[in-house]
């Protein structure tokens, strides 16, 4: 179970171990997930319409734009960025679930609550999100940069862009879109780890007990509807934190269409209404359900694997130990 158990018999891991499963499990993650959070950013930055009458923005659905990133870019075209966000993916899922599963541990030992309640996984899921945006928030706007420009590149390298950014924009250019991307990480979070082991009780609870050999199974389909579940609700924050995130760098964009450059929260959203309308808020939200489903599935699948493995490998060298 993702989370303190207080019923775990002593089979816990240390934060070491733990921050080890994280990362794995969130560069497993990434490398898989990589075309799809490149044709999100594309379709979240595009003014123009996505879809009906009228449509001259570059892209216009989610096949028209992988041929024409195909075509125009290549295979390398759908990793774009992967550099920076491999790292923020290992470093994100380090601290993000290493700080969840000592915030569990506080609650149980500090207070009368139950650390396996949805309330209790909302509140440390949320607080872990962002105790782990605040380490890797660089990362995640060098990620978007890279994602978001065409050709030809404006950013070479990674130490190429970390320099120009730095000289020509400054230190806090790495932290554009901070507010929204605390706003919507700790609901974002929060739903996901709250929503995924309610999810499984609710297998358990529907499930015979000759279904427990399943548990990869259900790890991934319950973390895939964790996914999707807090994606839809928190998605207009990440669409603005990307818009956010790119000022500055408008002249990359001239070649997908009209560009914007917005004074902060309160402009972004106000022109996002006046101009694209409700509808302005969720572009891109084909492609970032899909991008949500497999990666949340996959980040706890891989994440209760990794955990599996380790505890299984400590038992191991716990058992020879006894034997000399």
């Amino acid at each position: 179970m993702v989370g303190y158990d207080p019923d775990s018999g002593g089979q816990l891991l240390s934060a070491t171990e733990v921050a080890t499963a994280g990362s794995l499990s969130g560069l497993v993650t990434r490398a898989c997930i990589s075309p799809l959070d490149v044709i999100k950013i594309r379709f979240q930055l595009q003014i123009e319409r996505l879809t009906g009458h009228g449509v001259h923005g570059k892209y216009s659905g989610i096949a028209q734009a992988v041929r024409l990133i195909l075509k125009e870019e290549g295979l390398p075209g759908f990793w774009k960025g992967h550099v920076p966000a491999q790292l923020l993916s290992v470093c994100y899922g380090a601290v993000q679930f290493m700080s969840f599963e000592v915030l569990t541990e506080v609650f149980h030992t500090s207070t009368s609550l139950d650390t396996r309640a949805p309330a209790v996984h909302f509140l440390c899921g949320g607080l872990a999100a962002c105790s782990a945006t605040l380490t890797v928030q660089p990362l995640d706007t060098l990620r978007t940069r890279f994602a978001a420009q065409g050709e030809p590149k404006v950013y070479k390298t990674l130490r190429y862009a970390i320099v120009t950014m730095f000289k020509t924009e400054g230190f806090f250019t790495f932290y554009r879109g901070l507010c929204p991307t605390l706003l919507a990480v700790f609901p974002y979070a929060g739903l996901q780890f709250s929503s995924y082991n309610l999810l499984k009780k609710v297998w358990n609870a529907s499930s015979p007990p000759s279904h427990d050999k399943r548990g990869n199974l259900k790890n991934l389909l319950c973390g895939s509807g964790a996914g999707v579940i807090s994606k839809t609700v928190t998605y207009p924050l990440d669409l603005i934190k990307k818009r956010l995130q790119i000022g500055g760098f408008e002249q990359a964009r001239a070649a997908f269409g009209e560009v914007r450059t917005y004074q902060g929260l309160r402009d972004c959203v106000y022109r996002i209404h006046l101009e694209e309308g409700l509808r302005g808020f969720f572009k891109g939200l084909s492609p970032s359900l899909l991008k949500a489903a497999v990666s949340t599935g996959l980040t706890f699948f891989c994440y209760e694997m990794f955990c599996g493995m380790l505890w299984n490998l400590k038992k191991t060298r716990e058992s020879q130990k006894v034997d000399k």
